[in-house]
C-alpha cells in the first residue's frame, strides 16, 4: 500500500493528473468582462439531458424558468405573471408575462413552454413525479397554458421553480422536440445572456454577451430569480485544471472569479488585498458515492452493504475540505439543517470487520471495481481516492480510471458492463438544494432503467414511499415518511452520502452584488475595475 491520502497529497497528485490537460493562456482580466475558472471546464451543454453542474450553470446564463426558488426557498414567479388554482386544487392555470423573447426575436408561447416541461419531466426525478399527477398540459392562446392533475399533487410549483439539476427551463419548440435522451446542438433561449456559439472550444472555453432584449422582472434579485439585470457586457469560462494556478491567477488579478478555490488556499486568498471569499450557497453541498446496481458485484445487496460499511465519512471531507469549520459529518439524506434531517440508517463511521463479512455473504470473488476519477474537478478527486483505499483494505479489487469531469459525465450514463465501457462505481456532488425532500433527491429515485438516476436504482418500496410522500400534506406526515425513504435507502443502498460542506468562491473585490443562490450566478453582479 502507498503512502497515506491526505489533503496535501491528494493536491499533488491532482496537479499531476492535470499537467497534461491544455489551458488557454491566461490574460489580464478586461473592464466589463467577467473571467471565471469554475469546478470543471464546459462540455456538455443540455442541461435536461445531464445534472451536471456545468450544464446547469450554461442553462442559467442563456434560458429562463416559469418560477424561481428566492433566497429564503420560496417559489416565486419568473416568467410567470400569474396564476391560479381551482377549487379541487386539479387545474393550474399560468399566464406568461409580455414581452419574453428567444434571443432571434421570436415570442415565447405557451407552444414552447409545453414540449419544454415535457421534456423535462422525461429526465428529472422531481418532473417525473410531478408528470404521473398529471391529466393534460396543453395552451389556453399564447401566453396562457393549463396543467390538469388525476388528484391533487402538494409540488406543482416546487417542482416548476426547483433551483438546481434538472432545472425546468424553458427553449423554442423546435428544440424541445428533441427526445430527451439525445443533446441538443441548438443553444437559443431566452435568457439574460446569449451563448457565442462561435468561441465555444468545449473544455477549453465558453462565451457568452449580455442579452439587450431580455425584459427583467421590476423588483430585486433574489435567489434564481427576481429581477435578472445584466451589468457586465460578456462573461468568459476558461479551463485551468490546475488549482493552484487558478488561484494564482484570480490574486494577479488575471481571472475575476474561482467558483471552488480548494480550502487550504484560503489562508493565502484571504491574505491577497484585491480577493474575498464569497459563500453564495449557504445551504451548502452534499457530497454522494453511488454504485452501479446493473453490474456486478453492485447487483447484490450485501456488497452495496459493505460499500456502507467500509467507508468513514469523516476521511472523505478531511481529504475533501480539509478544515472542519466548513464541513458537516452527518448521514443526513434530506440534508442537516433542514425539516427532513434524519439520523436513522447509517452511523456515517467504518466497520471494517463487518464489511467484510458482507463480501463473504454477498459472494465476492474479486471482480473488478471500475471508479470513474475525474481528475479536473478538485472537489471531486478526493472522493474518489479515498473511496478506493477504504475498498481495497476490506479486500476488494479496484481500479481508477482517471479522466476529466466532461468524460465522467458522459460515461456514467452508460448501462453496458465495465469492461465494453460502463462503470462500477463514481462521485458526485450536489448542492444541498437539490436533495431537501424525496420527491427533488434523485439519489432515491427507485425507478431502475425507466427513468431512474445513473446508477438505476430499484426499489419498489422506494417508490411507494414516495408516492406517499407526493400525496401528503401534513408535515409531520411527510416527516415521518421521509424517515421511512431514508432508512430503505440504506437498507438496499441507494447511494452513500459522502458529507455535507460550504464551498466560498474566490472572487475580486472589483465584483459587486454577487447572487446568494444554491447557484453561481452572474447577472446583477456589476465590475468596477
Amino acid at each position: 500500500m502507498g503512502p497515506p491520502i491526505n489533503r496535501r497529497r491528494l493536491l499533488q497528485i491532482s496537479a499531476g493528473a492535470s499537467l497534461g490537460i491544455a489551458m488557454p493562456r491566461i490574460a489580464r482580466a478586461s473592464s466589463k468582462t467577467i473571467t471565471a475558472v469554475m469546478h470543471a471546464p464546459l462540455r456538455a451543454t443540455d442541461p435536461i439531458m445531464t445534472t451536471a453542474w456545468t450544464a446547469r450553470n450554461h442553462g442559467y446564463m442563456i434560458y429562463d424558468t416559469l418560477f424561481s426558488t428566492n433566497s429564503k426557498f420560496e417559489i416565486k414567479p419568473q416568467m410567470v405573471e400569474a396564476w391560479e388554482v381551482s377549487a379541487d386544487g386539479l387545474t393550474y392555470t399560468f399566464r406568461l408575462r409580455p414581452g419574453l423573447k428567444f434571443h432571434d426575436g421570436s415570442a415565447v408561447t405557451s407552444a414552447d413552454v409545453i414540449p419544454s416541461l415535457q421534456r423535462w419531466a422525461k429526465r428529472d426525478t422531481m418532473g417525473q413525479k410531478l408528470f404521473e399527477f398529471v391529466a393534460e398540459l396543453k395552451a389556453v392562446d399564447e401566453r396562457s397554458f393549463r396543467m390538469v392533475l388525476r388528484e391533487p399533487c402538494g409540488f406543482v410549483l416546487a417542482a416548476l421553480g426547483k433551483p438546481t439539476a434538472n432545472v425546468p427551463f424553458i427553449v423554442p419548440a423546435r428544440i424541445a422536440a428533441t427526445p430527451a435522451d439525445q443533446a441538443i446542438s441548438d443553444h437559443l433561449g431566452s435568457g439574460p445572456f446569449r451563448f457565442v456559439t462561435a468561441e465555444f472550444q468545449p473544455g477549453v472555453k465558453a462565451a457568452y454577451e449580455k442579452n439587450p432584449d431580455y425584459v427583467s422582472r421590476d423588483e430585486p434579485s433574489d435567489g434564481t430569480g427576481g429581477g435578472k439585470v445584466v451589468k457586465i457586457g460578456r462573461y468568459e469560462w476558461i479551463s485551468v485544471p490546475d488549482f493552484q494556478i487558478a488561484t494564482n491567477a484570480i490574486v494577479n488579478d488575471e481571472i475575476d472569479y474561482f467558483e471552488v478555490p480548494p480550502h487550504d488556499h484560503h489562508p493565502m486568498l484571504a491574505r491577497a488585498s484585491n480577493v474575498e471569499l464569497t459563500d453564495y450557497n449557504t445551504l451548502g453541498f452534499s457530497g454522494m458515492c453511488r454504485m452501479n446496481w446493473l453490474v456486478p458485484p453492485f447487483d447484490r445487496p450485501e456488497i452495496r452493504q459493505a460499500v456502507l460499511h467500509a467507508v468513514n465519512q469523516k476521511d472523505w471531507l478531511d481529504t475533501q475540505i480539509g478544515n472542519p469549520d466548513y464541513y458537516k459529518i452527518t448521514p443526513a439524506i434530506f440534508v442537516a439543517g433542514t425539516p427532513f434531517e434524519s439520523a436513522v440508517g447509517w452511523s456515517t463511521k467504518a466497520d471494517t470487520a463487518k464489511a467484510r463479512e458482507l463480501l463473504k455473504q454477498g459472494g465476492y470473488k474479486g471482480e473488478q471495481i471500475t471508479i470513474l476519477h475525474a481528475t479536473d474537478a478538485p472537489i471531486i478527486t478526493a472522493l474518489g481516492t479515498v473511496t478506493a483505499e477504504a475498498l481495497r483494505s476490506i479486500g476488494m479489487n479496484v481500479s481508477l480510471l482517471a479522466m476529466d469531469w466532461g468524460s465522467v459525465v458522459a460515461r456514467r450514463a452508460k448501462q453496458s458492463m465495465p469492461a465494453e465501457g460502463g462503470w462500477s462505481l463514481y462521485h458526485s456532488t450536489w448542492a444541498s438544494a437539490d436533495l431537501v425532500n424525496p420527491i427533488g433527491n434523485a439519489c432515491v429515485n427507485g425507478k431502475g432503467k425507466n427513468g431512474g438516476f445513473f446508477g438505476w436504482v430499484e426499489d419498489a418500496e422506494l417508490e411507494r414511499l414516495r408516492d406517499s410522500f407526493a400525496r401528503t400534506a401534513a408535515p409531520p406526515d411527510q416527516k415521518a415518511l421521509a424517515d421511512k425513504i431514508q432508512a430503505r435507502a440504506y437498507e438496499v443502498v441507494t447511494h452513500v452520502p459522502t458529507g455535507q460542506y460550504n464551498q466560498p468562491a474566490a472572487t475580486r473585490k472589483a465584483l459587486k452584488d454577487i447572487v446568494r443562490a444554491p447557484v453561481p450566478l452572474f447577472w446583477n453582479v456589476d465590475k468596477t475595475g
